[in-house]
């Protein structure tokens, strides 16, 4: 059950008191709920702040289930959606929806929260064991004439089966796991692992005061202090666990010959940006200990510029919330922070369209038809428009995009990425959106290649793009968020250039250069190990030093000393927290197997990944890597029992048809085994491996045109992969096809002409007659 605290520390208390000291502020920021003291004790000094914060996103964002509270209609209404039919409904003084359940049967439900308020309102319901689940049907809160005042599913017209991973009841969905940080006010999840139960406790059900500004208890006691006569300097920053104003007294001053301002010093805290991160980025929680003032690294697991998350060149794609949208733009890079452009309490922008922007660029240069060339009263004269699109979430939803770019039509049809000028004019071309603007600005950005470029071709591991990644990794005068992501993409290749960059980028300034540096490694070398991720173990940053740790499980005893082995200990106890504390989710599960079978301890490995499936049966990489463990321990009678079962489940897990088919070619079974490959080709037929893999059973199997023909074929959507070329000129000379056999090698030694084994066999292709 949710326990609802709340700690009111009036000014009229009495008693005798000492004055704080920085001790007890540092002890303060350690999220002690005792030191919580509530929205009430803020408004007495700070009335406007508490005036402009009432009504806003923040303070919405969570709230009983009352009636002045719920906006959604349950007056008796039928709502269809793939196939199932669901009633919202009262029942006496309760919200309750009947609709399908984890049984696949209609259930009543009680509504016991609502969750937001604009453009749509969601629901929570109570389930044993103080788990909450978001139901899967939302309220339109827009008014009628603009679609609003109805229900929709959040998956639109999709039918989310009981089975699926996305149903409303599994851990996709579940309140306590991935919303409770980012709706109410010092959250503890407190999940007990062992009774599978949760006792989740906040101060405030909403994002009030102190979920920004810390515990406010010592602040308080340093305004009493100031009351009785004692002086503003008794406590360092005024008694605050963070101080979110800027005290370098800096102003943005206009440059008039570009028209742009620039801040009259250079910003050298990131404090703010990192604070707002913690609810505004796509991470995962690593402790419920949060810490003002410091990287988000110290607290939570960021994603990156990543495939699936975001576009090559960086837009938005999935739902990611702002931050390593934010860190890649020009905006960030010049010192812009969140409150240049919204007013914190209210959440709002301080003033609508391009007056925003004019605050920082000059109206008479940016707000000129000279500059955007569209009708000053139509859409394509909007700042935000072209700069930043929006793209719609949760099905009504429009996010704007805060990389805050320049609209590229001229890269879209190369990097299948949307763009400003064809969403608008969108009967039009792109190659007709990249003539005007060639016509209007001539060569977009000064001719200068874009990132976007580099990480669409990294992405697809193309040769090309090493070069040029390494130059981004390097480039300090680029965003953090750009040189973090051009360094995590060094794991699509093999080559000696990526060490040697490593080497450089493991020990960068910046968190988040280190920290993409780490996920890079997969790397056997124990020499390599030892040398680059040792010496990370002392990281001032926690999930570095914790991150390090794991990666060291695999090392030998050998090559750590006495004290480095007992750095290793404890960052190792912090990455076995992090992960402890997302229990109640199977990626959790998955990373300490891992951890545990590198330190060969196979029981808590096979324990670990049985937990994950137990958690969730639709994860398949739990499947796997349980029969991989069980290959590796002689065992692969269970493997195969393991991974008929996740068929069973859902016989589209192609990775575990793959895995399937390699048990049966270890076994020699030859007919099932081309059996699994096949199938695991044709349900992801863009995955080279999967294609390689079979291409090569084909060969083995004595079907050696099939063979070259596939493989061929399959070389079409993946050009540059080694493994399908080599196999390609082998097969070639085999056969007799010498011209066929140099003309696949010479494309290996094009592409990767640092591999020695390449250049050999182009030099024995090339003695055969």
């Amino acid at each position: 059950m949710l326990l609802m605290v709340s700690l009111i520390i009036t000014c009229s208390q009495s008693g005798s008191r000492r004055m704080p000291s920085g001790k007890d502020i540092k002890e303060n920021n350690g999220g002690l709920s005792s030191q919580y003291t509530g929205r009430g004790s803020c408004r007495e000094c700070h009335q406007k702040q508490y005036e402009l914060f009432l009504g806003s996103d923040h303070d919405m964002a969570m709230d009983v289930a009352t009636d002045s509270t719920v906006l959604g209609s349950f007056n008796n209404v039928i709502f269809n959606q793939g196939g199932i039919t669901s009633r919202f409904f009262r029942k006496e003084d309760k919200f309750m929806v009947n609709t399908e359940g984890p049984d696949g049967k209609l259930h009543d439900y009680v509504v016991k929260y609502v969750f937001g308020i604009r453009p749509l309102q969601q629901y929570l319901v109570e389930f044993p064991g103080g788990c909450y689940q978001m139901l899967p049907f939302c309220w339109d809160t827009r008014p009628e004439d603009r679609g609003g005042q109805k229900w929709f599913h959040i998956y639109n017209q999709e039918r989310i089966p009981p089975d699926d991973i996305l149903f409303w009841t599994r851990v996709t969905q579940n309140w306590n796991y991935m919303c409770s940080e980012c709706h109410s006010t010092n959250i503890k999840k407190q999940f007990d692992y062992y009774s599978n139960t949760y006792n989740t406790t906040w101060n405030e059900m909403d994002v009030s005061c102190e979920a920004c500004h810390g515990p406010g208890l010592i602040h308080i006691e340093w305004a009493r202090n100031i009351e009785e006569g004692g002086t503003p300097d008794a406590l360092p920053n005024m008694g605050l666990v963070i101080r979110l104003k800027d005290t370098d007294n800096a102003t943005w001053v206009f440059d008039m010959e570009t028209g742009t301002a620039t801040r009259s010093v250079p910003k050298t805290s990131d404090i703010l940006v990192q604070m707002c991160a913690r609810c505004h980025s796509r991470r995962s929680v690593a402790t419920e200990n949060y810490t003002w003032g410091n990287h988000l690294l110290e607290t939570h697991w960021p994603s990156l510029l990543e495939e699936g998350l975001y576009f090559p060149d960086g837009q938005i794609l999935e739902e990611v919330y702002v931050y390593a949208s934010f860190l890649q733009s020009k905006m960030y890079h010049a010192g812009v922070t969140c409150k240049d452009c919204h007013e914190p309490h209210s959440g709002k922008v301080f003033v609508h369209g391009n007056a925003l922007c004019y605050r920082c660029h000059l109206a008479e240069k940016y707000g000129n038809r000279s500059h955007h060339f569209h009708d000053p009263d139509q859409n394509g004269s909007s700042c935000f428009e072209c700069h930043m699109p929006e793209r719609n979430y949760m099905v009504i939803d429009p996010r704007r995009d805060h990389s805050i770019r320049i609209p590229r039509p001229d890269l879209s049809d190369k990097l299948k990425t949307p763009n400003s000028c064809t969403k608008c004019h969108n009967d039009k071309s792109n190659q007709w959106a990249s003539a005007y603007l060639r016509q209007w600005y001539g060569t977009v950005e000064k001719g200068k290649k874009h990132y976007g470029e580099v990480f669409w071709a990294g992405r697809l591991g193309y040769p090309e793009a090493l070069p040029e990644l390494i130059n981004l990794s390097l480039d300090s005068t680029l965003a953090p968020m750009i040189r973090a992501t051009a360094v995590s993409l060094f794991q699509n290749y093999n080559d000696p250039s990526v060490l040697r960059t490593l080497h450089r980028t493991i020990s960068d300034p910046e968190p988040l250069i280190r920290f993409a540096s780490l996920n890079t490694f997969i790397i056997p070398d124990e020499n390599i190990l030892a040398e680059f991720v040792i010496p990370r173990l002392n990281d001032s940053i926690m999930l570095i030093r914790a991150l390090s740790a794991r990666l060291l499980t695999s090392l030998p005893s050998q090559y750590f000393t006495r004290t480095t082995q007992r750095l290793q200990e404890k960052a190792l106890d912090e990455y076995i927290n992090t992960q402890m504390i997302n229990a109640d989710h199977p990626s959790a599960h998955m990373n300490l197997g891992i951890m545990y079978l590198n330190l060969g301890n196979y029981a808590k490995a096979e324990a670990s990944y049985k937990k994950a499936i137990e958690i969730e049966p639709a994860m398949t990489t739990a499947y796997i890597n349980l029969a991989d463990l069980y290959r590796m321990l002689n065992r692969d009678h269970e493997g195969e029992q393991v991974l008929r079962s996740a068929l069973e489940r859902d016989p589209g897990m192609a990775a575990v048809h793959y895995a399937l088919g390699l048990l049966f070619v270890r076994k020699g079974n030859t007919v099932e085994a081309m059996e699994h490959l096949q199938v695991a080709a044709e349900l992801e037929p863009d995955n080279a491996r999967f294609a390689y893999v079979y291409g090569v059973g084909l060969y083995s199997d004595g079907k050696h045109e099939e063979a070259i023909n596939y493989l061929e074929s399959a070389l079409k959507k993946n050009s540059y992969d080694r493994d399908i070329l080599y196999s390609l000129a082998s097969f070639n000379q085999e056969q007799g096809n010498i011209k066929m056999a140099r003309e696949y090698a010479g494309k290996l030694v094009e592409y990767y002409p640092q591999d020695q084994d390449y250049r050999q066999l182009m030099q024995y292709l090339q003695s055969l007659k």
